[in-house]
């Protein structure tokens, strides 16, 4: 079984990425920050992150993004973000995909598993 770690300060969407994932069949790690989300990566085997990129505070998910693939290159992560004018950064060439955040997770579901699938 595939985990997936999703990184967002936003408990709402957080609670909400978790329920439609386990219904996929996936393992839900949840982290609010740069710390929990590194803390989750160290400790366990993740497949896919879903990743936010205005987190509270000075939190960057172009960060988190960048340690990540230091971590690991062949990670998958997905940005998953309000504002799609960081498409066009080049940080956020790093991610494997980048979609607008919807309440409709029919785009996201479907992202995670076409990279699941490699």
């Amino acid at each position: 079984m595939e985990n997936i770690l999703v990184v967002d300060d936003e408990e709402h969407l957080l609670n909400l990425y978790e329920e439609e994932l386990l219904e996929q069949g996936y393992q839900v790690k949840l982290a609010k920050n740069r710390t929990q989300a590194l803390e989750i990566v160290n400790k366990e085997k993740i497949n896919l992150v879903v990743l936010d990129i205005k987190l509270s505070g000075e939190e960057n998910g172009l960060q988190i993004l960048s340690l990540l693939k230091e971590k690991n290159k062949n990670l998958p992560v997905i940005i998953n973000s309000a504002y799609p004018s960081y498409k066009i950064n080049f940080q956020t060439w790093l991610a494997d995909a980048y979609l607008v955040k919807s309440s409709n997770l029919v785009e996201l579901k479907e992202k995670i598993k076409q990279l699941l699938r490699g």
